[in-house]
């Protein structure tokens, strides 16, 4: 078995007999791994809204029916993987479930108008601006490493910020849209395969292709740098991504901020960090 999930209590029932009994078949010759899972993540509990572990006895259990009916499937099952990192504990919250039904209508009216019919900002654009383009390849990169590293909670987040931007974005160019849909399907599968089809799609999007991306688009044309003097932050300025450590302490002197900072002071040392800071050292 490639991955094996299960919670802590497992590990003296399940797992302690499915190791017991792997490795006596494997010491008869049977099977040809000493360890009968390849990777093992414990999930942390989800705890009642105390604090403490749901059980009968506090009173602290959640109903699963009753968040159905009054939530959905899909906004219960979104809500338990954006409560926090899968492997630690987590109390619930069920008023947490409100911002993430949210969140499932706002997906939908970015699909569909008022009438549920496709929403007229949906054009099949043949450009569009870089922002989106970047934001598209940005996004499928950073879910598909989440999921991939089972940190769902931050990949649902990034698809929360994908989402802001389509809905104030005036024209939605269907490519970006569509994987959207596709990126939301494994967290949220009803409401996903609803805007499939709500997209002209006839067959379901669980065969649909996984989206790629470039990771060229993945990367800013410009980067927030910080400017320090003597270590203490003084000032923040845009600049070319991939910026050499020469390169940085140009683009920072240029800035006329910096210059009024350094000005008749006496430059000892000057440190950059590519990717983050520059600090000037000045004889106080």
């Amino acid at each position: 078995m490639d991955l094996y999930v299960g919670g802590t209590e497992h590990a003296v029932l399940h797992l302690l007999y499915a190791r017991f009994w792997h490795k006596v078949l494997f010491d008869l010759g049977y099977v040809s791994t000493a360890e009968p899972f390849f990777k093992l993540v414990n999930q942390g509990l989800i705890l009642g809204e105390d604090n403490q572990k749901m059980s009968k006895s506090r009173g602290n259990v959640v109903n699963p029916d009753d968040i159905l009916k009054d939530y959905g499937a899909d906004a219960f099952r979104l809500y338990e993987m954006f409560m926090g990192p899968l492997d630690v504990a987590k109390p619930w919250q069920t008023s947490g479930l409100i911002g993430v039904r949210r969140f499932l209508e706002r997906a939908w009216r970015i699909v569909c108008d008022d009438n549920d019919m496709l929403h007229p900002s949906i054009q099949d654009a043949s450009s569009y601006p870089q922002e989106l383009l970047r934001l598209r390849h940005k996004t499928v990169r950073a879910v598909t490493e989440d999921i991939e590293g089972l940190r769902f909670n931050t990949g649902i987040a990034r698809l929360m910020e994908m989402a802001n931007v389509l809905t104030h974005s005036p024209v939605r160019p269907r490519e970006i849209v569509e994987t959207f849909v596709k990126l939301l399907a494994p967290f949220a599968p009803h409401v996903a395969e609803e805007l499939w089809r709500k997209l002209g799609y006839d067959g379901t999007l669980a065969y649909a292709s996984w989206p790629g991306f470039d990771p060229d688009l993945c990367v800013d044309e410009s980067h927030e740098y910080v400017v320090q003097v003597n270590g203490k932050v003084r000032h923040r300025f845009r600049g070319e991504t991939g910026l050499d450590a020469h390169g940085l302490i140009v683009a920072a002197k240029a800035e006329p901020e910096v210059g009024a900072l350094l000005q008749g002071r006496d430059v000892m040392k000057e440190i950059a960090i590519p990717g983050r800071l520059v600090n000037f050292v000045v004889r106080e």
